[in-house]
């Protein structure tokens, strides 16, 4: 049986990574971008990319860059966009692949928080519209979360959980669409821990990443939270859920601390400077270092 043709609208940074991802697992991908340079380089960074990590670099010639958006998509078996996070530029995206696919074509965003109901709202066949939520590098992180509407088919879900099982990847069936999915809401609840424990003055932030690090984040990709919860005991966790969770950050707005860090030009990376100061040695040997975490990881998992 043939497998489903892929198009992907959108060849930037997590598009050009959804098109490596599904080219590998042997699917014949049309590619498109309104920016002609980013379309231009697309082949040209799968195939980097492919070659850095070892894998098969004939994938890259199933990969067909296509200028023209109603070409790209015509005879797709399911399209994923993947271009800027902008409401009206995705929903008037959508509105246009309608007009040029099957009526059984299954439609996707790629987005990391926007509702997808909203995405998929004016469109006439919204039943086999959801949203998939990619994690970057897609090529290296595993996880795929789908995410349905009130209105998207069972048969859409199941279709877009097994294409993506089949390609190597862990999907995750988000069965109603909330604000930042599962993974999205999971680490900024940390995160907004981490930024009220130095906006307290508990401690400083290199003092919270080093904690996270040299403790329960060791054990995360073994033992989730429930897990542990169960492993420990349920009795022992609401135990200690009383005694925590009163102290714990529960405002229901970004931090003061982080916005008079962003009013003050601290933008992290971008500015050299956020949370604390980094210097461009200091950015390129952390980049490097996650980045070859991640390598390793995959490895691990083949």
């Amino acid at each position: 049986m043939a497998k489903p043709k892929i198009a992907v609208v959108g060849a930037g940074l997590m598009g050009h990574g959804i098109a490596q991802v599904f080219a590998l697992a042997s699917h014949d991908v049309a590619i498109t971008d309104a920016h002609r340079p980013t379309l231009d380089s697309a082949l040209q960074r799968i195939a980097t990319n492919l070659r850095d990590l070892g894998d098969d670099e004939a994938a890259v010639k199933r990969v067909r860059p296509v200028a023209d958006l109603a070409e790209c998509v015509c005879d797709a078996d399911y399209v994923v966009e993947a271009i800027l996070e902008d409401m009206p530029l995705k929903q008037r995206t959508f509105a246009e692949i309608e007009n040029y696919v099957r009526p059984d074509t299954i439609l996707a965003s790629n987005t990391s928080v926007m509702p997808i109901t909203e995405i998929m709202g004016g469109l006439k066949h919204r039943e086999r519209a959801l949203g998939t939520h990619w994690w970057n590098p897609p090529y290296l992180v595993p996880l795929v979360e789908v995410i349905g509407t009130k209105w998207t088919s069972q048969a859409a879900i199941d279709f877009t959980m097994k294409l993506h099982a089949d390609a190597g990847k862990k999907p995750a069936h988000v069965k109603k669409d909330v604000p930042g999915f599962i993974g999205n809401r999971l680490q900024h609840a940390l995160w907004r821990e981490a930024v009220s424990l130095v906006e307290r003055g508990i401690c400083d932030a290199e003092t919270v990443d080093a904690v996270i690090k040299a403790s329960f984040g060791r054990r995360l990709a073994v033992l989730g939270p429930l897990e542990n919860a169960d492993l420990v005991g349920t009795d022992l966790t609401l135990a200690i859920h009383k005694t925590v969770l009163p102290d714990i950050e529960s405002r229901p707005g970004p931090s003061p601390y982080l916005e008079r860090l962003v009013a003050g030009g601290k933008l992290g990376f971008k500015s050299g400077e956020g949370f604390r100061k980094w210097s461009a040695e200091e950015q390129a040997a952390l980049r490097g270092k996650v980045l070859q975490h991640l390598k390793k990881a995959r490895a691990a998992d083949s």
